[in-house]
């Protein structure tokens, strides 16, 4: 899947669009195909690694993950066994990590 990332913290200047693997979607979790991602400026922070107390959230010295985003809204692709609330085919939106990619995946509530 298509993916924005980035592997080093810096300026918006390290974002690509790379190919990635599809998330694996957990026990508790949905996998979304996103149809719309929301940045804010937690984002910008993200990407940053600034300011320095950020990096205890997102990685010391590289991005834990490096696909940016919070919010997404999209279709309920596949639901791991213990999801009661959503069947694929659903339309949702929430917060997720790396919601700036071809799918995401969130925890059902």
């Amino acid at each position: 899947m298509k993916a924005i990332v980035h592997d080093t913290y810096g300026s918006l200047d390290v974002l690509g669009v790379r190919d990635i693997d599809k998330p694996v979607v957990k026990d508790n979790e949905v996998l979304v195909r996103v149809h719309a991602a929301g940045l804010h400026v937690g984002d910008c922070f993200g990407v940053r690694g600034a300011p320095f107390a950020m990096r205890m959230v997102t990685g010391l010295l590289k991005p834990k993950y490096g696909v940016p985003g919070f919010d997404m809204a999209g279709q309920v692709e596949a639901v791991g066994n213990n999801v009661t609330q959503f069947r694929p085919g659903h339309e949702v939106f929430g917060a997720c990590n790396g919601a700036c990619a071809e799918y995401a995946s969130a925890a059902e509530d």
